[in-house]
């Protein structure tokens, strides 16, 4: 084989290498932020699965309590002291899912925020392999052209 033919040969490969990388590179970044994505939605189910359990909590106390009251003989209705307690108690479980909510939210906006920058990275790498490919492709063109260019 001629060392020109060979030139052009490894400038080419080296040109699919750089090009196949960057392919390489998006492909993991996509599956990446899936996997983030994913990551999202189970912590969105875990979220609304606490705020189940603190309401399931909350009724499950209210009823406690209303039945303690009650075989105390205070009127749940009429004593001012009870309905306080209980008013205090929906907002507190209240408050706590409110505030279940508001982490969840934070923490899927910085999950969205992290599969964004993984999809960026890897549509850079991209960009990269292409024009990484692109420039080693011209640079062999003009080697063959000053090689193969008649002297005169």
């Amino acid at each position: 084989m001629d060392p020109i033919t060979l030139m052009l040969l490894s400038s080419g490969v080296q040109a699919g290498g750089s090009l196949l990388g960057g392919l390489g590179a998006k492909s993991a970044a996509d599956l990446n932020a899936f996997s983030v994505e994913t990551e999202k939605k189970m912590s969105e189910a875990e979220a609304a699965q606490r705020n189940n359990d603190r309401m399931e909590a909350y009724r499950s106390n209210l009823s406690a309590n209303i039945a303690s009251f009650a075989s105390q003989g205070r009127d749940v209705g009429a004593d001012r002291s009870v309905s306080a307690f209980l008013d205090k108690q929906k907002e507190i479980a209240v408050s706590d899912t409110a505030r279940s909510d508001f982490m969840a939210m934070m923490q899927g906006m910085q999950l969205t925020q992290k599969a964004s920058a993984i999809r960026r990275e890897g549509q850079a790498s991209l960009v990269a392999g292409v024009t990484d490919a692109f420039t080693t492709m011209v640079g062999a063109k003009y080697r063959y052209d000053k090689v193969k260019m008649p002297k005169g």
